[in-house]
């Protein structure tokens, strides 16, 4: 575990925050090693012993969401597997956690550090809103909130039709800077980063870190588009308890 991913943001004392790398596990190939993913067809018994070491390092309770690629933000509950893929919290020691292999993982927390909350944004969740939707769970004004955009897929790799660009752009003219055309006719190389930045900067957020990563060309994050048979790497984040 000691090779998770340490978010580099501003959040205040109080606030942790983490992403699992693809090490660390006792799952087999094609899900070595730190597999956490419940669905993808790995051993549910590596799985279960991968959340559990989880667990123990950071000595948190994962809140772990039935991710459905919607806008639905749930109360973080380590005793409760909601339909969602946002979850937020003010309980110390809960942590919001949100499964990804390509699609983006933003982490969020208030600038007072009592309240977080985590989501799970493939495109279709991204252009419906869950990051808007995951905000407003804080409770706070946009200008309160942080945020941290974790490993996504890329840039130079995100290859999407031209439908996927107009439902960005219908919505919001300024995503179309984050579409270039693609050598093949009639497909863009989408930035959903940018897409992200942009959608929030509408909601008046602005303080938001993180990006440039590519899931897809770095091989110490799992990536469906690299091979369709593979895990899922968590990303939370977590208010601590005090002694």
């Amino acid at each position: 575990m000691n090779t998770s991913l340490i978010p580099d943001w501003p959040a205040p004392a109080g606030i942790r925050a983490c992403v699992t790398t693809r090490a660390g596990g006792v799952s087999l190939e094609p899900f070595d090693s730190l597999n956490l993913g419940d669905h993808v067809g790995d051993d549910p018994v590596s799985v279960a012993q991968n959340r559990q070491c989880l667990t123990k390092f950071f000595e948190v309770q994962p809140a772990w969401l039935s991710q459905v690629h919607g806008v639905v933000v749930a109360p973080a509950n380590p005793d409760q597997i909601a339909e969602a893929d946002a979850s937020w919290t003010a309980t110390p020691g809960i942590a919001c956690t949100v499964m990804t292999a390509d699609c983006l993982p933003a982490l969020f927390c208030d600038r007072a550090g009592t309240r977080v909350a985590a989501a799970h944004a493939g495109w279709r969740g991204l252009a419906a809103g869950v990051l808007e939707a995951a905000a407003k769970s804080l409770h706070v004004e946009p200008h309160d909130i942080l945020v941290w955009l974790g490993p996504a897929i890329g840039p130079k790799v995100f290859e999407v039709g031209g439908e996927v660009r107009e439902v960005f752009v219908q919505d919001l003219p300024d995503a179309a800077a984050a579409f270039v055309p693609s050598i093949n006719e009639g497909r863009y190389m989408a930035d959903i980063y940018e897409l992200a930045r942009l959608r929030l900067a509408r909601s008046g957020i602005t303080a938001v870190y993180g990006g440039g990563f590519c899931t897809v060309t770095d091989p110490r994050f799992f990536s469906y588009r690299r091979s369709p048979r593979t895990g899922r790497f968590a990303s939370l984040v977590w208010i601590e308890k005090t002694v």
